[in-house]
């Protein structure tokens, strides 16, 4: 149900931010999306998603910029009908954001989570 995943950080800055995480702390980019999404490859498992900040999202470096993210291996619409009826709520409706679909929800402490689908064409053009 559950796969991967990745922790999405809001920046205010995307080329200073990937420069940041590349050249600075040297990690590998492995995939950038203009200056949407650059995901970066921190080792043992460990994904990063830089993702720009936007009027839905919360401010870079304040509570709830860092998010945590999860992959899933079957129709977000399956998960999320699964997770809810483990009492898991989620917070509006499942987001089709053209490459991915997202449905946002929080833990039980409310840290921001959500899960991601990524469209078949679009993992082929990684």
């Amino acid at each position: 149900m559950i796969k991967g995943g990745n922790a999405t950080i809001y920046v205010s800055d995307m080329d200073r931010s990937v420069q940041f995480y590349t050249e600075i702390l040297g990690l590998r980019l492995a995939f950038r999306a203009g200056n949407h999404w650059a995901g970066i490859d921190a080792g043992g498992g460990l994904q990063l998603g830089l993702h720009p900040a936007g009027p839905r999202s919360p401010v870079p470096g304040t509570p709830g910029a860092i998010t945590v993210g999860f992959g899933v291996d079957e129709p977000i619409e399956k998960v999320v009908s699964t997770l809810e009826s483990h009492g898991v709520l989620f917070h509006g409706s499942i987001i089709d954001d053209g490459p991915v679909k997202l449905a946002f929800f929080t833990d039980p402490d409310g840290n921001e989570l959500y899960l991601a689908e990524e469209r078949a064409e679009a993992r082929n053009d990684l």
